[in-house]
């Protein structure tokens, strides 16, 4: 579930939705000290207070993968949990018989939510655009639940592995980029503002189009060239089978695509729906891996 408002980098957290308070036996007034470090963007169901005060554990349900690797991360026990779609969740809560499915992201059942008199119910208020904003939601969570311990390990893992990842380019400049997104039957173009373009920009390319605040736009064939990209990286939003032969349909049938330089030289490359998606994830080492002989190598 989305409210309206919404913040780039760190991703708001909704903890028990108001759309959903009515569903529970009540709702109580935000409370400060646990919802400060989300800019106070959440409610509580009643009881939670006591329940934490007597030092229990939190009943808690998530309503989005991504949030369930992050509960995962920070060891957190959950009662409820999204049911499983394409995106594989963690063994530790669909082995647990304690931990109930609640229905689809999107449509998650509400008699069943309720049912499970959840302390906390957490889903992403809005997509995560950056592996930087991941990890402060962590940060944001520890605090929450007392886990601080556990998002500090979680920051220091991604400084390493990304340290290290800088470090094998040096100062090395990346080559400038142009991000397709598509879906079945059209693209658009992907800014550094978006997840796929944040990757790229962790990875060390140089958006064509870095100039635009908004995460996608469209933009004609004519100022895509004019950009004069070195390479072009195609995605999927969904259904990447089908987007992908529209894609190669569409640079074969398209006469304009023959005249940019980076087709010429053969330098246009599909990315993989499972590294690129929408909203960031623990895999971005496995996108900036893929990456690496796009910008760096012979590709």
């Amino acid at each position: 579930m989305r409210r309206s408002k919404r913040r780039r980098g760190a991703v708001s957290l909704c903890l028990a939705a108001s759309l959903l308070c009515g569903a529970f036996t009540g709702c109580v007034d935000q409370y400060p000290d646990k919802t400060a470090s989300l800019g106070g963007d959440g409610y509580l169901v009643e009881g939670s207070t006591a329940r934490a005060k007597a030092g229990e554990n939190p009943r808690i349900v998530v309503t989005s993968a991504a949030t369930c690797d992050i509960m995962e991360r920070l060891d957190l026990e959950l009662v409820g949990r999204p049911t499983e779609m394409t995106t594989p969740l963690p063994e530790r809560y669909m082995e647990d018989e304690d931990c109930v499915d609640v229905g689809s992201p999107m449509a998650p059942d509400i008699e069943i939510i309720s049912s499970l008199e959840p302390d906390y119910l957490i889903g992403p208020a809005t997509l995560l655009k950056s592996v930087q904003g991941l990890y402060k939601s962590i940060e944001q969570l520890g605090e929450i639940f007392d886990r601080q311990e556990q998002a500090q390990a979680c920051v220091e893992e991604f400084e390493t592995l990304y340290t290290e990842y800088r470090e094998k380019h040096g100062d090395r400049e990346g080559p400038s980029v142009l991000i397709l997104m598509g879906v079945p039957g059209a693209y658009i173009v992907a800014t550094p503002n978006s997840y796929v373009g944040n990757l790229v920009e962790l990875a060390g390319g140089r958006n064509v189009y870095a100039d635009v605040e908004d995460e996608f736009l469209q933009a004609n064939t004519e100022d895509m060239k004019n950009r004069d990209p070195d390479i072009i990286l195609r995605c999927a939003h969904a259904m990447p089978d089908v987007v992908r032969e529209m894609f190669a349909e569409e640079f074969e049938t398209n006469d304009i695509w023959k005249h940019f330089r980076a087709v010429e030289e053969g330098r246009v490359y599909d990315l993989t729906y499972d590294n690129f998606g929408m909203s960031a994830k623990f895999n971005w080492p496995d996108a900036l891996e893929e990456l690496e002989p796009y910008l760096y190598g012979e590709g």
